[in-house]
């Protein structure tokens, strides 16, 4: 694919209270025919983070520009007025470009914490304004001392790049009262800036959250493209698109996960494509989640112990993916060394198969792969003995169709990741089961006249269900699905590109916790639709 390698917000929620947060913005009547110099700012139709009815204070954490590579370095302190212990913490990021800027990424560190990690959208001429909120409730204990914070958007500013991106991020603390009692959050956030990391003695629960993005501007941006030898295309890797996020103890593998297939808002050659509504994620990267606590009882031994996190697939000495992570660690309050022992690790064969299919005017490649864990192990905690079990399975298909030249280039692929974590100790055992699809059809084409068009279609989908013993207790369904279709011509000045486009997002989630369903639609860049269903 002949394509520039350049570089949602999924708060935390309840969706009776989304419900109530009225009609979004009026919706243009008439969209241009193509695309001008300036269009509506970015939105996504996911929820804002919803907040409880009690006392708030706010803590400006950040405020700056960014014009080259150099982070902004600043200081936090907690809020006064809110108490320590919070019913929920809103994260909010408003920033504003103007000129003409690719897409940059983004991370946020307070205390060495990952708590937010981001791209921005390109602008216009005219300039554009958005805004990401975040529920960081979890990062709480870190947020109850004064901390060191670092902030970069990498960016590029000179006489051709000439947008500098202004930002500013709060933290927004709601006071539990006798109404609404504090978040249950972890009494430890580590921040794994080292290979070895020494956890408390006491630990009873630990989970490892990983910010990994393919990224760079290099081919691990656009992963799922990649294709081995011998087949003829621009981004190889032994493994093709075959990835897997895998985290290890002692170097022995404790988690696998699915890679999240995030596209960036200039991904798949085509700005046009996003500039008002951005592929999910792309502005508030997800984490990929792991329950360590099978592996607890080794950890709580008092020594350093090596955890690691790398990307299966990538192929060896190349850059391209960021994992920053972070341990959560819930701690005993009764007891001040927790025993126990790892149990149970199996995992099967790793499957990572590509066939490749010569031919003309198209090639090939068909990719498969596959794998599964199962850890468990106990504890005995000043509640008796608690034990987890934790079952992951991952999964990619994928089919890669391209022309010789890449003037014609299309993959339709899915990844699935499912998990189920078991606790079991006096009373019936709890179950968490996690279903996610990522799904992607797109098709890229470029004409003899240069005309370049792109329709895609993305989809971020999850399953969740609780139960206690054999019965459920809560679940949700999630349906978050982008479709775009943008043309525009190639090597030629801004002003003849006659640039066209379509995009919509639907996001949907639905379960015992209520209904939110809203759908966004744009052409040209003017919003044309923005609907609540529920």
């Amino acid at each position: 694919m002949r394509r520039r390698r350049i570089m949602s917000m999924l708060g935390g929620l309840t969706l009776a209270a989304a419900l109530a947060l009225g009609a979004g913005p009026a919706a243009a009547a008439a969209p241009p025919t193509e695309f001008g110099t300036d269009w509506h700012d970015p939105l996504t139709a996911a929820p804002p983070v919803a907040t409880p009815h009690t006392k708030s204070c706010q803590v400006t954490i950040a405020e700056t520009q960014f014009r080259d590579y150099t982070p902004y370095r600043g200081g936090y302190a907690p809020p006064k007025g809110c108490g320590d212990r919070w019913s929920k913490v809103v994260l909010r990021l408003d920033g504003k470009v103007k000129g003409r800027q690719y897409d940059r990424l983004g991370y946020l560190h307070v205390g060495g914490v990952e708590v937010l990690r981001t791209s921005t959208p390109e602008p216009s001429a005219e300039g554009i304004a958005w805004n990401v909120e975040k529920d960081v409730t979890r990062y709480s204990s870190t947020f109850r001392s004064a901390q060191p914070v670092e902030m970069l958007i990498g960016n590029t500013v000179d006489d051709t790049y000439t947008g500098v991106i202004d930002v500013k991020v709060t933290l927004t603390f709601y006071a539990a009262d006798t109404r609404t009692a504090p978040a249950a959050t972890p009494d430890q956030v580590l921040a794994l800036d080292t290979a070895r990391v020494t956890t408390p003695r006491n630990s009873e629960r630990l989970l490892a959250e990983v910010y990994a993005t393919g990224s760079g501007g290099g081919c691990e941006e656009f992963w799922y493209l990649a294709v081995p030898d011998p087949a003829a295309y621009s981004c190889k890797a032994q493994a093709g698109p075959n990835r897997e996020v895998q985290i290890k103890v002692d170097g022995q593998l404790a988690g696998i996960a699915a890679p999240f297939p995030t596209v960036w808002t200039g991904g798949w050659s085509n700005p046009f494509l996003w500039y008002v509504v951005p592929a999910p994620r792309a502005f508030d990267v997800q984490p990929v989640t792991y329950d360590l606590t099978p592996y607890a009882a080794l950890l709580n031994d008092g020594r350093p112990h090596q955890v690691e996190v790398s990307v299966a697939g990538v192929p060896t000495g190349q850059a391209g993916w960021s994992t920053p992570t972070n341990l959560l660690i819930w701690q005993d309050s009764g007891r001040k060394v927790v025993t126990g022992a790892l149990t149970r690790h199996e995992e099967t064969d790793p499957v990572n198969s590509t066939t490749y299919k010569p031919g003309s005017p198209e090639l090939r490649l068909d990719a498969h792969s596959s794998h599964r864990l199962t850890t468990a192990g106990y504890l005995d905690t000043s509640q008796g003995r608690v034990t987890t079990t934790v079952t992951r399975s991952v999964a990619g298909d994928s089919v890669h169709r391209w022309t010789e030249g890449e003037n014609t280039d299309a993959l339709k692929g899915s990844w699935h990741d499912e998990e189920s974590v078991t606790t079991k100790g006096r009373g019936p055992a709890v179950t968490d089961r996690d279903d996610r699809t990522y799904t992607m059809d797109g098709t890229t084409t470029i004409a003899t006249d240069g005309r370049l068009r792109t329709v895609i279609t993305l989809g971020d989908r999850a399953d969740a269900l609780t139960l206690r013993g054999a019965r459920p207790t809560a679940f949700s369904h999630l349906d978050d699905t982008y479709q775009g279709d943008a043309a525009w011509t190639m090597n030629v000045p801004r002003d003849q590109r006659h640039a066209v486009g379509t995009s919509a997002e639907r996001y949907r989630l639905y379960g015992s916790n209520g209904c939110y369903d809203r759908s966004l639609k744009t052409a040209q860049g003017a919003l044309t639709q923005d609907v609540r269903h529920c």
